[in-house]
C-alpha cells in the first residue's frame, strides 16, 4: 500500500485517505442521480444509464488512482450531459445511438491525444478567456435547463419565455430545495448537493409529490438496453464533425484545468508543471470511451475532488475508495429512480452548479475587445440556441475575424485558424 500511493512521502495516512475518499463520494454522487435523469429526457433506458454512469466513473477514477495516483475522481461531466441529451439528440434530432457514436469517436481521439504532445498544441491555441467562455456559457446552459425542468421558467407565445407559476407543487418544491441547498452550501456542508436532494425528497414525500419505491435494493440491470449501442456510422453519415470536436474540446480542457485546480491544492505540483499528466488525462479519454460503450456521456475530471483533497488526500488510494463507494451505488437502482423522476429533486442541483461554473467570467479579459466580444457571444449563444456547439461555433469563427480586421492576425494561433473554418462548413453548410 506505502509503496503503491507512497502515503509517507506525500504526508497522508491510510486512515486520512480513507476519510478523503468519503467525502469526495458525498460531495459528487449526485450524478449518479442526475446523469440518468437527464440522459433519460433523451430517450435512453434509466437504468441502463444509471449503471452506465457507475462502471463509467469507476474505470475512469480507478486508472486514475491506480496508474496516476491522483485524488482526483472522474464521472461523467455536468453540461456534456445536457449538451448530449438536448443539444445533439433533442436539438438536431439525432438518435442517441449516433450521439454516443460521436461520443466513443471523441474518446478515441482522446486517447491519441492523451498519448501525444499536440494535446498541448490544441490547448494554447485556444485564448484562455475563450476556455473561461466556454466554461460560463455551459453553466448558463445547464441552469437554463434546471429552470426549464422546474417549470421556474415556460414557454410563452409572446415573449418566448416568461416566469412559470411558482404557487404550482413542483416549481414550489423545487424554490425549497434551491433554498435548502443554498443554505448548506452557504455553511460549507460537504455534500451539500446530495444532502440537498435527500431533504428535497423527504419534504417532496410530505407534499405527496414522491412515492417511496417498493424495494430499496436491487441487483443491476438494464445495462444491455445502452451498452454497445452506439451508431459510429451515423456520426459520419450525418457528419457530425462539430459535435465531435465539441466534445473532445471541453473534455479536454475542462480535465485538464480541473486536474491542476485539484493538484495545485494538494501541492502535487512541481515547479508549476503537472507530473504523470499523460496518465491523468488518458484516465479520463479511457473513461469517456468506456462510458460510449456502455452508454452514457462524456466523463470529465470532477472539481468537487478538491473536497476531498481538503480533508487531507493526497494519493490515488482517495480516488480508489471514492470509486469503491460508487460501486456500491449499483444496489441502490430503486432509490435512485425514484429520486430522479421529481424534477425538483434535480433541478437545484443544475442551477447551482450553473453558479459555480459561471463565476469563471471574472477571469475573461473583457478589455481585450475581440476575445471579450468573442467570449460574450459564446456565453450567450449557448443557452439562446440550446447549443453549446452552436455557442463556440460563432464565437470561434468571430474571434479570428475580428482579429484580422483589426491587423492583429498574428495573435491568432494557426491552429484557430482551421477551427474557425470548420465550424463556419459545419455552421452554414451542414447545418447545426
Amino acid at each position: 500500500m506505502e509503496s503503491r500511493f507512497r502515503l509517507k512521502e506525500r504526508g497522508t495516512s491510510l486512515t486520512t485517505e480513507m476519510l478523503a475518499g468519503v467525502t469526495t463520494f458525498f460531495t459528487m454522487v449526485y450524478i449518479v442521480i442526475v446523469n440518468p435523469g437527464i440522459l433519460s429526457q433523451a430517450g435512453m433506458d434509466f437504468n441502463g444509464v444509471f449503471v452506465a454512469t457507475v462502471l463509467a466513473s469507476m474505470i475512469g477514477t480507478l486508472i486514475m488512482g491506480l496508474a496516476s495516483n491522483y485524488p482526483i475522481v472522474i464521472a461523467p461531466g455536468m453540461g456534456l450531459n445536457a449538451y448530449f441529451a438536448f443539444s445533439v439528440v433533442g436539438g438536431e434530432g439525432i438518435s442517441w445511438q449516433t450521439a454516443l457514436g460521436a461520443v466513443f469517436v471523441a474518446g478515441i481521439l482522446f486517447i491519441g491525444l492523451s498519448l501525444t504532445s499536440f494535446r498541448y498544441m490544441l490547448l494554447d491555441a485556444i485564448p484562455s478567456s475563450l476556455k473561461h467562455a466556454i466554461t460560463a456559457g455551459i453553466g448558463l446552459f445547464i441552469t437554463f435547463i434546471g429552470l426549464q425542468n422546474a417549470k421556474i421558467i415556460v414557454d410563452s407565445p409572446s415573449t418566448l419565455l416568461t416566469l412559470g407559476d411558482l404557487l404550482e407543487p413542483m416549481t414550489l418544491l423545487t424554490i425549497i430545495g434551491l433554498v435548502v441547498s443554498l443554505i448548506l452550501m452557504s455553511y460549507r456542508v460537504k455534500g451539500y448537493l446530495f444532502i440537498g436532494m435527500v431533504i428535497t425528497s423527504v419534504i417532496a414525500w410530505f407534499m405527496g409529490l414522491l412515492e417511496l419505491p417498493d424495494r430499496i435494493i436491487a441487483m443491476p440491470s438494464g445495462l444491455n438496453e445502452t451498452a454497445f449501442q452506439m451508431d459510429i456510422g451515423g456520426v459520419f453519415s450525418h457528419g457530425l464533425y462539430s459535435i465531435i470536436f465539441t466534445f473532445l474540446l471541453i473534455t479536454l480542457f475542462d480535465t485538464t484545468g480541473t486536474m491542476l485546480g485539484v493538484a495545485e491544492q494538494a501541492g502535487l505540483l512541481k515547479e508549476g508543471k503537472f507530473p504523470r499528466s499523460r496518465g491523468a488525462l488518458l484516465a479520463d479519454a479511457v473513461g469517456t470511451t468506456a462510458g460510449a460503450a456502455l452508454g452514457t456521456s462524456p466523463t470529465s475530471a470532477y472539481i468537487e475532488s478538491s473536497a476531498g483533497v481538503a480533508v487531507g488526500g493526497r494519493t490515488g488510494l482517495t480516488a480508489v475508495m471514492t470509486s469503491l463507494l460508487l460501486g456500491l451505488t449499483l444496489f441502490f437502482s430503486p432509490v435512485v429512480a425514484v429520486l430522479a423522476s421529481i424534477p425538483a429533486v434535480t433541478a437545484p442541483s443544475l442551477i447551482i452548479v450553473g453558479f459555480l461554473m459561471i463565476s469563471v467570467v471574472a477571469k475573461i479579459d473583457w478589455k481585450d475587445f475581440e476575445t471579450g466580444f468573442a467570449a460574450f457571444l459564446i456565453m450567450v449563444l449557448m443557452p439562446m440556441t440550446h447549443s453549446i456547439a452552436t455557442g463556440i461555433g460563432i464565437g470561434f469563427i468571430v474571434y479570428p475575424i475580428l482579429k484580422v480586421v483589426r491587423g492583429k492576425w498574428r495573435e491568432v494561433h494557426p491552429i484557430f485558424y482551421l477551427f474557425a473554418v470548420l465550424f463556419f462548413i459545419q455552421l452554414f453548410f451542414f447545418g447545426h
